[in-house]
């Protein structure tokens, strides 16, 4: 096996996701081209933001994994050569598939390439997973219908050199392994070609047969139920169980999150993974951790499948919303150590006199200050940056460096 110690992989929806993703402290990422993805939403890459973005990952030893991961069909197959050729002088350290077609087409271009089978493939036993090492695959994504304890037993039936990945953090799908038939039913978005719709987040009503036209809410309150709607994974308090079930690789899910929600994350399970290798016997869950996991947008938590199948908690009835109790509001551009001043690049409206937390990479650490006296571009001074991705500037309490993010508490009906 390549390390011991536990993986973070990171989603890269776009370039600027990617860099993020790699100071905020991923081993690895993964992302999509234009095409073959699973997340044709997301922003995915260009020809040249493939390249920038893998020697940028390669400069600071993160590896980097592309998904090639959709289930093909006959027109698929015919461009995936054409595609294949035109990343031929991309250092891609390891491709996502799930379809046979696929890895036969890649094995032929790429025949030197790393295979890890996505977790669409819902691999769910040893001898499955067996079945894929001698077709070269050196990774399973787990299906997350496991548990941990069916994920030790995987482990030790498997080849040395055959690891294990598994999602600890994100959105869950309602169907299985995310294979999904409702969306392609409903509004014509195949969810295994990258196209998904997420009708698992939208309100039902029950209709009978035989009176059409009158629907009866299935709910719990007013607001209706949404009976198909997951709530979010989330492991941070179980790092030692993954690090001692033998897997190697942990997964945040998120492509299409945000910057924002990328770096909140990852310096969480970034930070909770350095402290379980820097004294096992020792380890302890800081309550700091959840608090900081709950900044970011999220849905209520779930463990999922990994202490034994989910039952009606691990739904979400009330709200397909997401808890937003922060917003995010400036990433920082640059830093004078002399002035102490910081230019922000704004993200949200935010104005003097707000209150504001600022972080970065490194630790969940972080210092609050009222924002002073600001400036814009053209060093007027200004009360508010109202526009999109204005440059600002004002005087930061602590020294901070670029890729900074500032954040502000949401008011809610208490703080009046």
């Amino acid at each position: 096996m390549r390390t011991q110690k536990i993986e973070l992989l990171a989603p890269a929806g776009d370039l600027e996701k990617l860099k993020t993703a790699v100071d905020y402290g991923a081993d690895a990422v993964y992302f999509g081209g234009s095409v073959f993805s699973l997340r044709t939403q997301a922003g995915n890459f260009t020809h040249e933001e493939m390249k920038e973005g893998t020697a940028y990952a390669h400069s600071r030893g993160v590896r980097v994994y592309m998904t090639v991961n959709i289930f093909a069909h006959n027109e698929d197959i015919a461009e995936l050569p054409a595609f294949l050729d035109s990343i031929a002088d991309i250092e891609i350290d390891a491709f996502l598939v799930s379809d046979p077609g696929v890895i036969t087409i890649l094995k032929q271009k790429r025949p030197d390439a790393e295979l890890h089978l996505s977790t669409q493939a819902n691999t769910t036993n040893y001898m499955t997973a067996r079945f894929w090492y001698d077709y070269g695959v050196r990774r399973i994504v787990a299906a997350r219908e496991m548990s941990m304890e069916e994920l030790r037993e995987f482990r030790a039936n498997l080849p040395e050199d055959m690891e294990i990945e598994v999602f600890v953090h994100g959105a869950m799908c309602m169907s299985y392994s995310g294979r999904c038939l409702m969306s392609n039913f409903m509004t014509g978005r195949d969810s295994n070609r990258g196209a998904c719709a997420h009708p698992c987040r939208w309100k039902y009503a029950l209709m009978e047969e035989k009176r059409p036209g009158e629907y009866f809410p299935v709910y719990e309150d007013e607001g209706g139920s949404y009976v198909f709607n997951s709530k979010d994974l989330c492991m941070i308090e179980h790092i030692p169980d993954i690090a001692e079930a033998g897997i190697a690789s942990a997964k945040i899910e998120g492509r299409m999150k945000s910057v924002f929600y990328l770096a909140t994350v990852l310096r969480v399970y970034r930070e909770a993974i350095n402290e379980y290798y820097r004294d096992p016997e020792h380890y302890y869950f800081r309550e700091e951790w959840m608090s900081e996991l709950t900044k970011a947008s999220h849905r209520r938590f779930t463990t999922g499948f990994f202490y034994g199948k989910p039952d009606a908690d691990a739904q979400n009835y009330e709200s397909s919303s997401y808890i937003r109790n922060y917003d995010f509001v400036g990433k920082v551009l640059s830093y004078d150590q002399d002035s102490h001043i910081a230019v922000i690049e704004q993200r949200n409206n935010f104005r003097t006199e707000d209150e504001i937390e600022i972080f970065g990479p490194g630790s969940t650490g972080f210092f609050t200050q009222t924002v002073g006296e600001m400036r814009n571009i053209e060093g007027e001074v200004i009360e508010v940056a109202p526009h999109a991705q204005m440059t600002v500037s004002f005087r930061t309490k602590y020294p901070v460096a670029p890729g900074y993010l500032l954040r502000r508490r949401r008011k809610t009906d208490e703080d009046g």
